[in-house]
């Protein structure tokens, strides 16, 4: 296991330093590559796009990616060790793009989606996106009283992470005082159209 992620860098398509820096993380089982294939759908040219590679081999295919394990037996483990990495990941990408964290959007999709809230709503980012996502366990005890902007999107027929998981996220971080925008859509778990102008209108609306 490498001690930092492997990513895949895509510039603003102007020549212009970008308006803002996009990260987003893949689900169990993917990797960077499947989400840099939605990447003409952000239609966000002004902005920088980084795609990491979850740190752990996916225990089901040679090619996929994982943050933990999602096995019975051995459930999230490796969770402490990616969430320490991935936050020492983004402390580091300012020094390497010239993108402050307050201009920085921390997204993804499923697990990614819990990574996501898991270590963005520790960080001064400009704000966070979860997409068919969840809360880990131990979610909610946050020792700060000021978040970034979240918005949660799920698939109200969602069969591999239960709407249900969608609307404790939303309540645990409006509880804990987190401004959250939530949308259902008919949909499976997937990453909708719908989904990214959401996420483009969000950024836009956030950073700009």
């Amino acid at each position: 296991m490498t001690q930092s992620l492997e990513f895949i860098s895509v510039p603003p398509e102007s020549e212009q330093a970008p308006s803002g820096l996009i990260v987003t993380l893949h689900g169990w089982g993917a990797s960077a590559d499947d989400v840099v294939a939605l990447l003409p759908f952000f239609n966000l040219p002004d902005y920088q796009f980084i795609f990491p590679n979850a740190p752990y081999p996916y225990p089901y295919a040679p090619i996929g990616r994982a943050w933990y394990d999602l096995r019975t037996e051995n459930m999230y483990e490796g969770l402490t060790e990616s969430r320490q990495m991935l936050t020492d990941w983004l402390l580091s990408l300012e020094s390497v793009t010239g993108v402050p964290l307050s201009r920085t959007i921390l997204s993804g999709f499923s697990q990614g989606a819990a990574m996501t809230m898991d270590v963005g709503l520790n960080l001064p980012l400009a704000g966070l996106v979860a997409m068919s996502g969840y809360l880990h366990p131990e979610a909610g005890k946050v020792a700060k009283d000021n978040f970034p902007p979240t918005l949660i999107t799920h698939g109200r027929q969602d069969e591999v992470v239960p709407l249900l998981a969608a609307v404790k996220a939303r309540d645990t971080l409006k509880a804990l005082g987190v401004p959250v925008q939530y949308e259902e859509f008919d949909m499976g778990h997937e990453i909708g159209l719908q989904m990214l102008d959401l996420l483009r209108n969000f950024v836009v609306n956030t950073i700009e």
